[in-house]
This record gives structure tokens, sequence and C-alpha cells, in this order.
């Protein structure tokens, strides 16, 4: 496997490309998505089959490089049809490295490892001032797992799993069927992995007791662990509907990732709909009636929320009964 220099490619690149123009891939057969992508990759940097079941695409636009793994059913939910870190990033002129599973494989492939090495002795991370490391779920583990490969580099882990090997995680019964993926070798568990980043930051809802357990594994004095409660289990989905995570990220970028910051940006979730049905849900279940009254009147004062008006009207006209 032979790549072009990074730095070869970044000056075609700023020379001959429009760095925010990305076609849009939704609604392509799987196969002509590939080409599309593999064409995206060899214009702008490479596309790198690595076995039957992963795929590496690489752009080349700037010295910030964001290092991406998702699956290709996740991709396919995206209305662009386009990986997370493309239809994220393209107006940042981020570089961008995307690893992409058929399935949800945890990355877990003697040809990603390889791919890894790779990249770390033809000394590809070095030609970058900033990398950072970004996943959700499966994605959250590899990327905490493998910046192991870029010492210094930043990491973003959403919901990540430490790791599904039954001697730590039987308790995870989600992902019954992986228990036989190797989580033993090479870049494997995802925590120690960490130890040669510069940050990580891992968010998780810490009433997902699963998603809880595993962030409790990542106690490292390098990682920052950020609870979002009532946000439920598709962070991912969640925080590119509120536009949050490329402020994240860029935050990240610029070490200001700090718990205060974090609190700032996470407070779009007050105008975030399925984030205040759960809230109001959670309020329910502890039958706290003037705490659902309270949370009704300040949504409808801010937000078009016919279930929230409803629900006020219900509760003050039973209250003018009673």
């Amino acid at each position: 496997m032979t790549h072009p220099s990074a730095m070869t490619v970044r000056t075609k690149t700023m020379q001959d490309q429009d760095l925010t123009a990305l076609p849009d891939l939704s609604g392509l057969e799987p196969e002509d998505w590939l080409d599309e992508l593999a064409a995206i990759g060899t214009e702008e940097g490479f596309f790198e089959p690595l076995g039957p079941k992963h795929r590496a695409v690489f752009l080349d636009r700037s010295d910030t490089l964001l290092v991406t793994f998702q699956s290709r059913e996740e991709v396919a939910e995206d209305a662009s049809g386009l990986p997370a870190g493309f239809a994220m990033m393209a107006a940042q002129g981020w570089s961008q490295l995307v690893v992409l599973s058929d399935g949800n494989t945890w990355f877990r492939a003697p040809e990603v490892y390889d791919f890894f090495d790779k990249l770390i002795d033809d000394g590809f991370f070095d030609e970058f001032e900033n990398v950072l490391f970004f996943g959700a779920g499966p994605g959250g583990y590899a990327a905490a797992a493998y910046s192991v490969a870029a010492p210094g580099a930043s990491v973003l882990a959403l919901q990540p799993q430490a790791s599904l090997a039954p001697d730590v995680a039987e308790w995870d019964l989600r992902f019954r069927a992986q228990r036989r993926v190797d989580f033993s070798s090479r870049y494997a568990y995802a925590p120690d992995m960490l130890d040669a980043a510069d940050r990580a930051v891992v968010l998780y809802d810490p009433n997902v007791a699963e998603d809880a357990m595993h962030s409790a594994l990542f106690r490292r004095p390098n990682v920052a662990r950020y609870r979002l409660p009532f946000m439920g289990d598709t962070l991912l989905h969640d925080l590119k509907r509120m536009q949050i995570l490329v402020p994240l990220l860029q935050e990240l970028a610029n070490k200001s990732l700090t718990r205060q910051r974090f609190g700032q940006i996470a407070r779009a979730r007050r105008d975030h709909t399925p984030y205040l049905r759960r809230l109001l849900g959670a309020v329910d279940a502890k039958g706290r009636d003037d705490l659902a009254l309270m949370l009704c009147r300040n949504v409808v004062s801010r937000l078009n929320a016919p279930r929230f008006r409803r629900r006020l009207r219900a509760m003050e006209t039973t209250a003018k009964a009673g």
C-alpha cells in the first residue's frame, strides 16, 4: 500500500478544488455509492479497500486531520449519503480520513490493523499539525482504539464501548453475537489505547446503563467524561440535529473544550424536543407534577411544541377544577 505525500496532494487540492464542494451521494445503489466514494478519494487523496468489510477514504485539505469511523448503514441514513466527517467538516476545510465498515464490525479486522500500521510506518500522521479521532458507538470504540497510531491526537467518542470481550463486558447483552469477535489482540482494549492521546472526551447518557458502565472504564488522567442525561442512545443523530457536533470538534481541535464550555454548547438541548420529551417522561415517572408544570410552561413560552401545550392546558384545567 503506497500513498501519495499528504503535502503533494494538499497542494494540488488547494489549487484545483473547491474545498466545500462534495457531491450528493444519496439514493445510490451500494456499488454505485462505493464507486462514487472511490472517485472522491482518488481525486483528493486515496481510496483503500481493507479486506471484504472495510474501506478507507482520505481527503487531503489542510493541516488538521479528522479521522472518523462509521458503518455504511449509518452513512446511508444521512440525507447527503456522505460519511459524517465529509458532511460535517467540508466547510471547515479539514483533511478527513474515513474508515467505513459493512455492518457493525467494531473495525476489528487484520486488514484494518495493517492499514494503521502502514500509516504509522509512512509517517502519515506526522504531516498534520492537528489530528482528531471521532466516532459513535462501535465507531467511538474504534476512534479510541486506533488513536494510539497518532500520539498527541485528540479524541471525541460518543457512547463508546471499551471492549466486548466477555471477561470485560459480559454485562452488556446488546451485542451477544459480537462476543466471538477478537477483542484480545492488537488495538484491542480502547481505554488503554488512549494513553498516548493528548486528550479524550467521552460523551454518554448516564441513564443508558450499558453506556454508563462502558464509560466508567475510560478512566485515565487525559480522559474527560461528560454526561448528557436524557439524550438516549442515539447521540450522533441528536448532536447533528442540534448542530453542536461541529462546534464540539472545533473546541476540541482548539484545545478549549473545558467542562464549562461543554455545558454552554450542550444548552442547545433546551430547544431539542426529543430531549425535552424524555425529560418530561422522567419527571412524570417520579410523580413530580409541580416540575412537569414548570417544564411545560418553560417549553411553551419558547418553542412551538403542541404536545407540551396540550399537557400544560390539561394540568391547568385540573388545577382549576381542584
